[in-house]
């Protein structure tokens, strides 16, 4: 039914306009690299330019609900782009990825997968969240810290207490061009531990960084499913979207960490 949507969207508008204006995108700032990715390689192969810009999802919604104009909308979830539903700013809501949630820490931190709860309760360890309500990566983060709870009484309040949200959030500091968030919240002495996708730590390790990165334990685990919604009727914009959801687009998210969906 949402490929439907979408292709009958990318057919029909193919009959109704000649040259194809360029793509305007709102999408989450864990995307940056695996969708500027895919938007160059859409570009290479239709000539459309995708003009992208990248930030918390909650803080995007409500940019889009204040009448700014974007074609597609893609999320770290799936709630505010539901939202956007909703409210009859678009037809559907395609889940088109997924991703999880990781510890990583300074490497004197001596972080394990084992030492998670033990390392984040610290009051020796400085850590640092992002933003729960403007950034879905701080309310899977608070999903974490009630998990903890069941481990260990008391272990989910102290550590919603203690969290430094640093990144995600209305007033957040911004972060120098050409630095990533965690990292730079290390080496500015700002956070020793972050809890975050791990797309951003494999990311951050890239660059050569020096910073471990742990999945959590089981009973802390975090998935996180993305969402995307196409917000006006040029034909691009849904052809994008399908693009995104094609075995090209989604082989880059792959290589960039992130879930793919629908191969076999």
């Amino acid at each position: 039914m949402m490929w439907r949507g979408l292709v009958l969207a990318v057919g029909l508008g193919a009959f109704g306009q000649g040259a194809w204006a360029d793509v305007s995108l709102y999408a989450a700032g864990s995307l940056k690299g695996a969708l500027s990715e895919v938007s160059a390689a859409y570009t290479k192969q239709t000539g459309i330019a995708v003009k992208a810009e990248f930030g918390p999802s909650g803080m995007l919604r409500e940019r889009i609900e204040k009448g700014e104009h974007v074609g597609v909308f893609a999320s770290a979830d799936m709630n505010h782009p539901r939202k956007l539903a909703s409210s009859g700013r678009a037809d559907f809501v395609v889940r088109f990825t997924g991703n999880r949630l990781c510890a990583m820490a300074k490497p004197e931190i001596g972080l394990s997968t084992e030492n998670v709860l033990e390392k984040a309760l610290s009051s020796a360890v400085k850590l640092g969240t992002s933003t729960p309500g403007s950034d879905p990566s701080g309310d899977y983060t608070w999903k974490i810290f009630d998990k903890a709870d069941v481990l260990q009484p008391g272990a989910g309040k102290a550590l919603k207490a203690k969290a430094l949200q640093l990144v995600g959030g209305p007033n957040s500091e911004v972060i120098p061009e050409g630095h990533s968030a965690v990292p730079y919240m290390f080496a500015t002495g700002k956070a020793d531990m972050f809890i975050a996708y791990c797309t951003t730590g494999k990311a951050a390790r890239s660059e050569g960084v020096a910073l471990s990165v742990v999945d959590l334990p089981s009973a802390l685990a975090q998935s996180a499913d993305y969402g995307m919604v196409v917000l006006d009727k040029a034909p691009a914009s849904a052809q994008f979207a399908l693009f995104v959801l094609s075995e090209p687009g989604q082989a880059i998210l792959g290589k960039w960490g992130f879930e793919v969906v629908g191969g076999r």
